[in-house]
């Protein structure tokens, strides 16, 4: 299904003070909101990096730049592709989309999303010269599935692999990739750190799932929410939720850590009534948990980042 381009006296009807083209308009396809997803795994990798005793301060940087750049190029295809599909439309009950909005025409997204690859790519050209050529393969795989995920013949987000795709890119990857560029290896402790930060990265698009899952039928986005059902998706957000506390405890009980493993257990009363309110709610009141789901991304990141950096300084 192909939409037509919005029109600039749309926009100023939908979203009254923001100006097509504008760089509001183009800072609302960025979606800040969604970042802390691209920033916590860097935070995370270099703390591994660092509690093994080789943080290197410019590719950790490098890394988060490259990160962020692949989240809105990510954003800006999702945005574009879903309108052009028929999954934005005016019965979106999720958060303002750009595209969908009339805030800026597909053509201006396409080529906001190749300007944006194109820098991840001179970032990757840095990364490359610091850990070698299989920085390009993470890159041009990275950037494929950003696109892929809902543009091209077979999106994967419309055939139920969306869930995998954050799984992967957003936990072990994006984790891995920033340890391997610091140390030029992938210990355990990577892999073990890239689980909670790749399921609480999930867990935000399972209620994106379950709150569009009726809208998503009407636009054959078929979802794992979609193909199984809101009560599955509902239990699949209940598992990644208690993946992610579980590894510190884990990493505890193996000797990884120390006490700080602690840390982000302080944020379990807050995971709890988010959990309870994805069984709760349905529609648009998922869109508070959508938020304090992205929230809780980043403070357990944080906490987690501290947990492994303090016992690192523990003598």
């Amino acid at each position: 299904m192909i939409a037509r381009e919005p029109t600039e006296a749309k926009a100023a009807e939908t979203v009254p003070g923001v100006r097509p083209h504008s760089v509001l308009a183009w800072w609302i396809a960025c979606r800040p909101k969604t970042l802390s997803a691209a920033a916590v795994p860097v935070a995370v990798g270099s703390a591994v990096a660092y509690r093994l005793g080789g943080f290197a301060w410019q590719p950790a940087l490098a890394a988060l730049v490259g990160a962020l750049l692949l989240q809105i190029g990510s954003n800006f295809a999702n945005d574009v592709f879903d309108f052009e599909k028929g999954a934005d439309t005016h019965a979106r009950l999720g958060p303002l989309r750009a595209v969908q909005a009339g805030l800026l025409t597909p053509r201006a997204v396409r080529r906001g999303m190749g300007f944006v690859f194109g820098l991840a790519l001179l970032v990757g050209v840095y990364l490359t010269l610091v850990a070698g050529p299989v920085i390009v393969l993470i890159g041009v795989l990275s950037i494929a599935s950003a696109i892929l995920y809902t543009g091209g013949p077979y999106p994967l987000g419309y055939h139920g692999l969306g869930d995998l795709f954050v799984l992967i890119f957003f936990g072990f990857v994006a984790v891995c990739g920033t340890v391997f560029v610091q140390l030029h290896t992938v210990p355990a402790l990577a892999i073990w750190a890239a689980v909670p930060v790749g399921s609480l990265a999930t867990a935000i698009l399972v209620v994106n799932n379950v709150r569009d899952r009726d809208t998503d039928v009407l636009a054959n986005k078929r979802t794992l929410a979609v193909r199984f059902g809101t009560r599955a998706g509902q239990y699949q957000y209940l598992l990644l939720v208690a993946a992610a506390y579980l590894v510190p405890a884990l990493l505890l009980a193996q000797g990884e850590l120390g006490r700080a493993a602690a840390l982000p257990w302080l944020t379990l009363p807050w995971a709890v009534v988010l959990t309870r309110r994805v069984f709760r709610d349905e529609a648009a009141l998922l869109n508070r948990t959508l938020v304090g789901t992205a929230k809780l991304l980043l403070v357990f990141g944080v906490l987690f980042t501290l947990a492994l950096g303090v016992d690192a300084c523990e003598p």
